[in-house]
Order: structure tokens, then sequence, then C-alpha cells
């Protein structure tokens, strides 16, 4: 049976009391103020949550701070403009389908995002009290509520992948930092940093058990960043000396030595652009999830050492045209053997691969580079810009220039078979 919403304010609202159930692991591991509106844009009340606002339409920041003079100058009917201000608030993320930032006359930051029921406004979130000063940690906020609001709203794809993995992320780091603090909470230790995790986590990685080593990273990031509250420089420089001995685990795997300064250079970078605790925790899961593809998808193979020396030659000449005449030569191998390996091998035939390399090296230049688009198709070793905006569509979904405009964010997964069916590589 459809589900359907209940009217104003009613308890069983399934949407509601979901958005509840969302928003108090919100504020559970943010510590910051929110409160629920339902379609009309009253406060959805609830008793372990608690409003926004008091009986009297004050805002419960006012109140905190009643003894301030420009507070007192609020009280009576003129504290209604605090009401009218959050509403039009709301009318506004509503309206943009989006997040909306905004101050209030006394200088609080508020933020809020809207819940949507099949393409209909169902409610929002709205949080705030945090000084202007405090601008990394509101954009991060800001960020987090309106994947919570995706994350419940019905009738729509719902949340993307990217951003359900970041809530899952960011959840789990937030209760191990919990734990250690009741951990440590009883004593007058202070936890260094963990050299023993370090090493299991680097052995488990090349082990293949990805989940495992990032159970371990969870360990490792929850420790620094309790041990180093405000130390936000440190925790990024641990983490980039840990991100280049990952780059280094390559070389159990044979990989070059270009490849692995190609993956030292990749990781310090995406940890450099770090702001915060969140952003670096992230990259680091990324960084992991990236090396663990690129180990694992030659193990089991019989010709790894063949079929790496053709990635490798790829990957240097991935800017021209490459035949499968002198990939099979680098490898060793005649063109139809090769052929065959690499197909028997490798899961899909060689053409498919290529493209596929293609796609991801124009990929990474779209977001980091701001390259014309024809730039782009020629340093990735497509024929022309219209050949490169074909097959980057067929793989992504969309054309290269809206993928720049979306920051790489809203791709669908790459398919890694038949694609050359379709398009068949140039010259091979």
């Amino acid at each position: 049976m459809e589900k359907t919403l209940k009217q104003n304010n009613d308890k069983t609202n399934p949407l509601l009391l979901s958005a509840c159930a969302i928003v108090k692991e919100y504020a559970k591991a943010t510590g910051a103020r929110i409160s629920i509106h339902d379609q009309n844009y009253e406060p959805f009340p609830d008793e372990l949550f608690g409003e926004l606002f008091n009986n009297e339409n004050h805002c419960l920041l006012c109140i905190r701070n009643q003894d301030r003079q420009d507070v007192k100058n609020l009280s009576g009917p003129s504290a209604n403009l605090c009401r009218e201000m959050h509403i039009n608030a709301i009318k506004e993320g509503q309206r943009l389908g989006t997040s909306y930032t905004y101050a209030c006359p006394l200088g609080f930051i508020f933020w809020t995002s809207p819940i949507f029921f099949n393409g209909r406004f169902a409610g929002a979130f709205l949080g705030g009290g945090l000084s202007k000063e405090e601008s990394q940690r509101i954009k991060a906020l800001t960020e987090l509520m309106f994947i919570c609001a995706q994350s419940i709203s019905i009738g729509s794809d719902g949340i993307n992948k990217d951003a359900k993995r970041r809530i899952l992320h960011y959840s789990l780091l937030s209760e191990k930092i919990e734990e250690i603090k009741a951990q440590y909470s009883q004593s007058n230790l202070h936890p260094e940093y963990p050299l023993d995790k370090e090493r299991m986590f680097l052995d488990v990685l090349s082990g293949g058990d990805n989940e495992s080593a990032k159970q371990i990273l969870n360990e490792i990031l929850a420790l620094l960043i309790f041990a180093n509250p405000n130390q936000f420089k440190y925790i990024q420089y641990r983490a980039l000396e840990l991100a280049v001995l990952i780059s280094r685990i390559g070389a159990n795997f044979s990989f070059t030595m270009n490849a692995m300064l190609e993956n030292g250079n990749l990781y310090t970078k995406l940890i450099q652009e770090t702001k915060n605790a969140e952003e670096l925790a992230e990259a680091m899961y990324r960084i992991v999830d990236d090396m663990a593809e690129q180990i694992h998808g030659l193990q089991g193979i019989q010709h790894v050492s063949v079929l790496k020396k053709a990635e490798d030659f790829i990957l240097e000449n991935l800017s021209r045209k490459i035949s499968l005449k002198e990939i099979s030569k680098a490898a060793g191998f005649s063109s139809p053997y090769f052929s065959t390996l690499f197909k028997e091998e490798m899961g899909e035939n060689f053409s498919s691969y290529l493209n596929r390399l293609r796609v991801k090296k124009a990929s990474a230049l779209l977001t980091d580079t701001n390259l014309s688009l024809s730039r782009i198709a020629a340093s990735c070793g497509f024929k022309d810009q219209s050949w490169f905006s074909k097959i980057f569509k067929h793989y992504t979904g969309i054309c290269p220039g809206k993928y720049r405009s979306q920051g790489g964010k809203l791709t669908p997964k790459i398919p890694e078979t038949r694609f050359s069916e379709d398009f068949p590589v140039e010259a091979v």
C-alpha cells in the first residue's frame, strides 16, 4: 500500500518519525542544535528531542542568551521576528530544493534542508547556533544535514552512493571516537600513535581484506583525532605519512616505481586538500579503496607480471593512440595470443579496458583542472572532442561539461564490460 503523509504535527507520520531518528544521531555526532518542521512549517514535537522554539515563538538561542541587551530588545512581539525569519528560510530551501544557510540579526548562523515526498515538500531540518567564525564547521554541518534530508526523502532516486558512503564513514568514526573517550575518561593516560595498528592495517590491506583494513584505519583516525584536539595540521601530517606507506604497498605486487610515485603524489594531494577531520577521513577511505582496487584487480591472475607490463605501457602512453601490436610487444607476446590472454585473465577485452582507463583519466582532469574539453580529449588519447563526449557519456551517463559542473559527484558506476561492442577503440 502506498505510503501517505499524516497531517500537521501527527506523531505517527512515518516520514517525520524517520527524520526524528536520523536527526538524533546527527545531533549526537555533531553537538549541533537542530529541530524538525512539518509541511506547514510548524515544529514537529518529539519529547526526546525538543524544539528550536518555545511556546511563545522565541528562538531558544535568544532564551539562552537572554541577559544580552540585544536579546532583551527582541522581547515581546518583536521576538516573533525570529520565527518568521526561520520559516522564510525553510521556504527558501524548499524553493531551491537544497540546503540554505543564513544569519539571524544577532549574528547566529543557521542552516536548513528540505524533505520531499513524491516531489512535494514534506518538512525540513533546521539547525543553528554557531558564530560566523566557525565557517568550516558550518559548511560541513550544512552538507551533512542535506545528506540526511535526502536519505529519507521518498519518491526520488534518493541519496547517491558517495553521500551514503560519507554518512556511514562519519557515523562509524564518531562512534569510535566516543568509545575512545569512554575508555580514557577515567584515567590520566594519553593515547600515543598506534604503530602496532598501523603495521596491522598495512598487512591486512596487502592481504586483500579491504573491509577489515578500513576498520583498523577507523581506529587509527579516531585515536589521532581524540588525542590531538584542535591540532588538525598534526593529524593531517600523520595521515600524509600513512598515505605514503599505502602507496608503497605496490612494491609487493610488481608495481613500477613510476606507478608508486604516481599513487604517492595523488594520495598526498588528496590529504593536503582536506580542511577538517571529516574530509581527511573520507580522503583516507578513498585512498584505501583505490589501492585495494589496484592490488586485487590483479590478484589470482596467472600472468600478473605480463599484464602489469601491459598496464604500465598503457598508462605511460594513454595520451596517444595505442595499437594492440604495441602493447603485445611490450608484454612479450604476439597480438592474437595477448588478446586472448587479456580477455581470459581480466574478464574484459582489451579495447574495453583501454577506453575505461581513458575515461577515468578524463574524469580526473575534468574535476582537478581547468583544461578545455578539447585539451582533455587530446591528452587522454581521443581522436577529437566529439568522440570524447560520446564515449564519456556512454560510460558515465552524462556529458563531460555536465560532469565537470557537478564536480564529478553524480556519476553512475562506469561499466567494465561490453563497451567495445558499441564503441571499438580506434587503431587497435
